[in-house]
């Protein structure tokens, strides 16, 4: 027998707030109100303890450990637990790593809370594939290089069929689009090899492990050298794959990285042989003084002001 909740009144609320990649100096202000203000919070198994312990002394901490290829709570008893606890008045906050709504099922838990007749709202994060790229100064659109991001998942749900990699690639290659993989180490071989029926085995791919955090670890190599890589570095989950030739640029950029930059060719070609210098000087030219000329102006307008 099933029972219709969205006739059940509720004073209650419940808030999807996206904790970020790990970094707490990365949390948003809404989000950290959020938190501040919540009497339960679900808590996700990636989200930093910094974070969890934003909360006031006397909300009610609830870890729901989410996580591919490990022991996971339930996502039915997850949204069961949002239901109970809004109908009883609390102000429930679902604290998710990264983006509720980036491979964070927030969707899923948004349908839901609706039909049973609850207030929700959603606080943005920084997702991992950002900030994975971001912590080696790498853009993940550059006007030479990609015209355009996709976000794709390299796990498929028990039963689908997955990702199209081969079609994937060939639309990433005409559009030039970068492509951000989360969940991708297990099914590294699977991605490469079908990446490889439309991308350039020497495309450039980056691994990044534990974005943003202190442990983050990150390999270069080629497209065809990508699952060679993993093995070799031990890089594990949870990790995203960077394919495209915005990390050309990784090279001129490592010297701001916060974790030694490894590069592996596995055999093949080594990557730092391609990289390109964004940022190579030679004789300024006037239109180049333009901009140091700019803020020196702006420096004596600030100070006349």
């Amino acid at each position: 027998m099933t029972h219709d909740l969205s006739s059940v009144p509720s004073s209650g609320h419940v808030t999807l707030v996206g904790a970020g990649p790990g970094d707490p100096e990365l949390l948003t202000i809404k989000a950290l109100k959020a938190i501040q203000q919540a009497t339960v919070l679900l808590v996700d198994d990636l989200v930093n303890e910094a974070i969890v312990a934003h909360a006031q002394p006397g909300a009610r901490v609830v870890h729901v450990g989410k996580r591919g290829g490990c022991k996971s709570t339930p996502q039915s008893f997850i949204e069961r637990l949002m239901i109970t606890a809004a109908q009883e008045g609390e102000n429930v906050v679902r604290l998710k790593g990264g983006d509720p709504f980036i491979f964070g099922r927030g969707g899923e838990e948004v349908e839901h809370l609706q039909a049973a007749g609850i207030r929700v709202s959603v606080v943005n994060g920084i997702t991992a594939g950002l900030a994975a790229v971001t912590s080696l100064n790498v853009p993940l659109t550059h006007r030479e290089h990609a015209h355009g991001v996709v976000f794709v998942t390299g796990h498929a749900k028990p039963g689908d069929t997955g990702t199209d990699w081969p079609a994937l690639a060939r639309a990433s290659q005409q559009a030039k689009l970068t492509l951000v993989i989360y969940m991708g180490v297990t099914g590294a071989g699977e991605i490469e090899t079908g990446l490889l029926q439309g991308l350039r085995a020497d495309t450039p791919v980056a691994i990044i492990q534990n974005a943003s955090l202190p442990s983050q670890r990150q390999a270069v190599c080629t497209l065809q050298a990508l699952q060679a890589t993993i093995r070799h570095e031990q890089l594990a989950s949870p990790s995203v794959i960077v394919v495209g030739d915005v990390v050309l640029g990784i090279q001129a950029a490592s010297v701001g990285a916060t974790a030694p930059l490894n590069a592996a060719g596995a055999g093949h070609q080594n990557p730092e042989s391609a990289v390109l210098a964004l940022g190579q000087t030679g004789n300024r030219t006037e239109s180049e003084d333009l901009p140091r000329r700019a803020l020196e102006l702006g420096g004596r307008n600030r100070q006349q002001a």
